[in-house]
């Protein structure tokens, strides 16, 4: 705790350098520097863009240090040591009923938690005879039984892997819906896009297009910047969140902020808005649901990709026209045409 109430030495001089860099940079006069000696590459940027970006990703983690310092954060650290005895009593009691929900078939969990958990859960092979692997017990969600490689008999590397498994699973899950979505309403009228296909809309960047931010005209951000720059941007945006993930579900307190949970689910009215984790019987329920529909996502994004390689459409113009003719429009169609 000491180390996240006092700025680390190393984050207040990447502090003060951007912004000190970034203001010596904005005095300079404009020019462009052009990547890969091409003059029409859209990977080219101002010094002033090159600054503000710097300077704009470098606002939000400034802005967390500062407030977590100030005497409005310092206030907001007393109030949450006042409460924070009860709030860990009431999580440890929370926890400890989620691990009974698993391992005890009571008459409230035994329609669910008989299936999913435990060693009558379902496996990958179903009913075909299998030596599954002993150190998978299906404590945690979503194990049916399956490392063929062996990559999890190390419970330190079992626990990693999930960690990971789950935070992918959501990023996919997210990208999907942003795939998804704006090709649906394009197609079906209710919203224009400049490009709604998702794979091009990087590749219009990388052709130097603009593009307006959720199809607003003149709505820019990014949009008429080089895909460096957007790039930049991103990675710098990104240090903030990746640091809390880091430090664990403690990075939050020096705002006053108590997470009741643990890193893959923090909970708490920041995580769980509407406390669907309340319940300890329907969260493990949530969490089964949470990974097959990640893991799901993450095999549609593979579909994805070699939808866009095949056909150069996307994954909701490919169905439209599979249903409207799917003798024709298939994967078998394509692959012969190729």
């Amino acid at each position: 705790m000491a180390v996240l109430l006092q700025p680390h030495p190393s984050f207040s001089w990447i502090s003060s350098s951007l912004f000190s860099q970034g203001s010596k940079l904005l005095a300079l006069k404009p020019q462009k520097i052009l990547f890969n000696g091409n003059p029409s590459s859209p990977c080219k940027a101002s010094w002033q863009e090159l600054a503000g970006v710097l300077v704009f990703s470098a606002i939000p983690f400034t802005a967390v240090k500062a407030l977590a310092n100030s005497p409005l954060g310092e206030s907001l650290q007393r109030r949450l040591e006042e409460s924070k005895k009860v709030a860990v009593k009431e999580s440890s009691k929370f926890q400890a009923l989620t691990a009974k929900a698993r391992k005890e078939r009571t008459l409230e969990f035994s329609k669910f938690c008989s299936l999913w958990y435990g060693e009558e859960r379902p496996r990958w092979l179903g009913p075909i005879p299998y030596d599954y692997p002993a150190y998978l017990t299906g404590e945690l969600p979503g194990d049916y039984g399956f490392d063929v490689a062996g990559l999890s008999k190390d419970s330190v590397a079992f626990q990693r892997y999930f960690n990971f498994e789950i935070l992918h699973a959501r990023w996919a899950m997210l990208a999907a819906l942003g795939a998804l979505v704006p090709e649906v309403l394009d197609l079906s009228g209710a919203f224009h896009f400049i490009e709604p296909v998702w794979w091009r809309v990087g590749y219009s960047k990388l052709k130097g297009d603009t593009l307006d931010y959720l199809g607003i005209p003149g709505l820019h951000f990014a949009g008429s910047q080089g895909v460096l720059v957007i790039a930049i941007c991103q990675a710098l945006l990104m240090v903030g969140p990746e640091y809390a993930r880091y430090c664990g579900i403690e990075a939050l307190e020096p705002l006053g902020i108590y997470l009741p949970g643990d890193i893959n689910y923090p909970g708490g009215p920041l995580f769980d808005p509407l406390n669907l984790s309340s319940d300890a019987v329907a969260l493990e329920e949530l969490k089964v649901k949470e990974i097959k529909n990640g893991r799901l996502a993450m095999v549609a994004w593979l579909g994805f990709y070699a939808q866009a390689v095949l056909t150069g459409k996307g994954p909701v113009q490919n169905l439209v026209e599979h249903i409207s003719d799917p003798f024709h429009n298939n994967l078998l169609c394509v692959l012969k045409f190729m």
